[in-house]
């Protein structure tokens, strides 16, 4: 057995916790002494709340949103503003994880930018390839995509088994955003 080496986590599926699972694991890194970086692809939706709860890491936990809020896909062809800053959030995210500067790197919502075609999976396994021994980085959003889940050290899918939605009950502050 390998003693400690970086893993990469995928979260993933229908149900909801994704990114909350992935904050967990960064705060519990952060409570080690290590440093995180958390890149939110597309979406670019943090509240406040969480932006404010990082700040109080002191740069040992930097939350970056790369999305503009809203991206949409099917019918209409992907806007090109979308592709354009997947592609920067990505330049971001690589050169991030291959600097060895963050001790976790957290790609949040980069399925759903691989799922829209708007990031090559192929590009993506091929910076996990060549990481740092010790960088750990998690990857969140549904329907991973194979190649990722075939490298990746650790998957979790999320499954749904009830929801207060499905009871009209709306997005709760602290527990959805």
């Amino acid at each position: 057995m390998e003693a400690r080496r970086g893993l990469i986590l995928i979260n993933t599926g229908p149900g909801k916790g994704k990114t909350t699972a992935a904050m967990g694991t960064a705060l519990r890194a952060v409570g080690n002494g290590m440093r995180v970086l958390l890149l939110q692809f597309l979406k670019g939706s943090w509240h406040y709340g969480e932006l404010a709860a990082v700040e109080a890491f002191g740069g040992r936990w930097v939350m970056k949103q790369m999305g503009r809020g809203f991206v949409k896909v099917g019918g209409a062809e992907t806007d090109p503003e979308d592709i354009r800053m997947v592609e920067e959030a990505w330049d971001e995210a690589r050169t991030a994880i291959l600097s060895g500067e963050w001790d976790m790197v957290v790609l949040d919502e980069i399925n759903y930018a691989i799922g829209y075609k708007m990031l090559d999976p192929e590009k993506v396994a091929a910076t996990l390839r060549e990481k740092p021994e010790m960088v750990h980085v998690i990857l969140t959003g549904r329907n991973a995509h194979p190649v990722l889940v075939e490298l990746a050290d650790t998957v979790t899918e999320m499954r749904e088994v009830k929801h207060a939605y499905q009871k009209g009950i709306l997005a709760q502050r602290g527990i959805e955003y």
